[in-house]
Parts: C-alpha cells; sequence; structure tokens
C-alpha cells in the first residue's frame, strides 16, 4: 500500500507526519515502519515519525516516535508542526485549539501569514521537577546542580521532566564539545531508568543562551523543544538568566518563558511543511 505523508521541520527537529485521521497503521508494524521512514540514506529521513490522529480529550492526538521506533511522549518543535499541519489543511477553523500527546493535553496557539501557519506558541505546562517523577535516581529532590560521573568526568546536572526527561549540564563552550563522545553515555547512564535527553548548555547572558542537544533513541538533534523549556527552567534554578530567555540551537531560536507565578512553561517558534509525496509499504 502507499502511505502518504508529509516533512516537516521546527529549527531543523525534523519529523515524517502521517494523517491517523485517513490512514491506518497497525500499531505492531509502527515501530519497524518508523525505522525505515527515519533512516536517512534508505528512507525519507527524519528524527522520527509523528502520527496525528482523532483524540477524546483534545482536538488532535500526537503520537510521537523516535528514530530508533521507541515511543516518546512529547516534542516542543514536532507539536508546534501538527499545529501547522491541522490548520493547514483545514482540520480546524481557529487559531487556538488543543492537541494530547501521551495523555498531556497542550494548548496551542498559531501564527499566521498568507493563510498558513508559520510559527506557534504552545502552552508546555508545569515542569517537573520530582526526581522520581522524572525519572532519575538522585540523592534529593529537586535534582538541582548534582553531581553525574560519566566517561571519568564530573558534570553537574539539573534534572527536569517536560513530559519527557532531560537532563541539563552547564559547559563553557557548546561549539567544542564533543558531544558525540559524551552523549551516548548521558542517555544510558545508571542513573536514568527511562534513559534520557541530555542538553549542553552555554549562557551567552541573562536572557540568551546556546544548546546542544542529545535526544533519547535519536542522537544529536538540530533543536528540541521540550529541551528548550527545561533548559529555561534549569537555567532560573540555577539563578543564571531572567524567566524568559532566547535558547540558540544549531537550527535556529526558540523563545521559553518560564511564568513561575503561573508555573507555566510557555515556547514560541516556527515550524514549516518541506515536501509531501507517497511511500510503498508491505501490506499487513
Amino acid at each position: 500500500m502507499k502511505l502518504a505523508f508529509t516533512k516537516m521541520e521546527g529549527c531543523g527537529n525534523d519529523y515524517v507526519y502521517v494523517n491517523g485521521f485517513t490512514q491506518h497503521v497497525s500499531p505492531k508494524k509502527k515501530p519497524g515502519l518508523v525505522r525505515a521512514l527515519s533512516d536517512r540514506h534508505f528512507g525519507i529521513g527524519g528524527d522520527g515519525v509523528i502520527f496525528i490522529n482523532p483524540a477524546e480529550q483534545a482536538d488532535f492526538e500526537m503520537e510521537m516516535y523516535n528514530a530508533d521506533g521507541t515511543r516518546a511522549e512529547m516534542c516542543g518543535n514536532g507539536i508546534r508542526c501538527v499545529a501547522k499541519y491541522v490548520y493547514d489543511n483545514g482540520m480546524t477553523k481557529g487559531e487556538e485549539f488543543t492537541i494530547v500527546s501521551a495523555g498531556k493535553v497542550k494548548l496551542i496557539r498559531v501564527f499566521t501569514q498568507d493563510g498558513k501557519a508559520v510559527s506557534a506558541r504552545v502552552n508546555m505546562g508545569a515542569p517537573i521537577l520530582e526526581a522520581e517523577k522524572i525519572p532519575v535516581t538522585a540523592e534529593g529532590s529537586p535534582v538541582v546542580d548534582e553531581p553525574i560521573t560519566v566517561l571519568g568526568r564530573e558534570y553537574r546536572m539539573t534534572c527536569v521532566s517536560m513530559g519527557n526527561p532531560h537532563a541539563v549540564v552547564f559547559v563553557p563552550d557548546t561549539d567544542s564539545f564533543e558531544l558525540e563522545k559524551i552523549g551516548p553515555y548521558f542517555e544510558n547512564h545508571e542513573c536514568f531508568p527511562r534513559r534520557t535527553n541530555t542538553e549542553f548548555v552555554q549562557v551567552l547572558d541573562r536572557t540568551h543562551v546556546k544548546m546542544r542537544v542529545w535526544e533519547r533513541g535519536t542522537g544529536e538533534t538540530l533543536a528540541c523543544g521540550t529541551g528548550c523549556c527545561a533548559t529555561a527552567v534549569a537555567c532560573v534554578l540555577n539563578g543564571l538568566t531572567e524567566e524568559k530567555i532566547t535558547v540558540e540551537v544549531l537550527g535556529g531560536k526558540l523563545e521559553i518563558e518560564w511564568d513561575r507565578k503561573a508555573d507555566e512553561v510557555i515556547m514560541t517558534g516556527p515550524a514549516r511543511t518541506v515536501f509531501e509525496g507517497t511511500v510503498e509499504i508491505l501490506e499487513e
């Protein structure tokens, strides 16, 4: 059978999107399909696959998979692209609607130009700081500026969940950091029972930071929306920045604000369609 898809990206964090309203793929087949579609040499290429489905508790569901075929709970760049997809394809008439992912409902507002969504603001909700809920095994909770030893070297981590686990590590220079060498060891460190996404962050000033990310199940990506949110929270917890900052990633910039009074993290950033097409997949 032929499967229609749309390739989209937010700050270079790219996924293959499949309309689950009009196409059905069995759950048992999805992990293998995701690995095949995500392959940048033999497939379409992407950081994973996202299925856009009907939902009971929200207007739409985002069913997200990492490139290795594992399920993921949330993707900040991905959810903005879902918002653009449903708006551009006339699946919603309003510019404000809800999307649920792994049981968590997010309120979205798209910003349009010439009848198409070009960016979106997402209320990502409250950051989770309790160690056992992230989850991370640590001596104390919350886990702020705690030591972790990787490859014989001690780093300091601040752990946050934005619906998925993150470990934020501050470094002097992100450009020279050996991410491909260090990243896998953080991801699979014994203190993270479900593995983790790891953000390596350089603080430039009180409103501007640079970040590189090693994503669980994918590797280095050009951006990570939830990682940017976790970074903003970690910066505030460590007294390094204001509550509203610009996070510069390899693929662009995201505006993040942790409204501590409301205990909500607001993410604003771009979403873009790259191309559309169909791909032949094996029948059941």
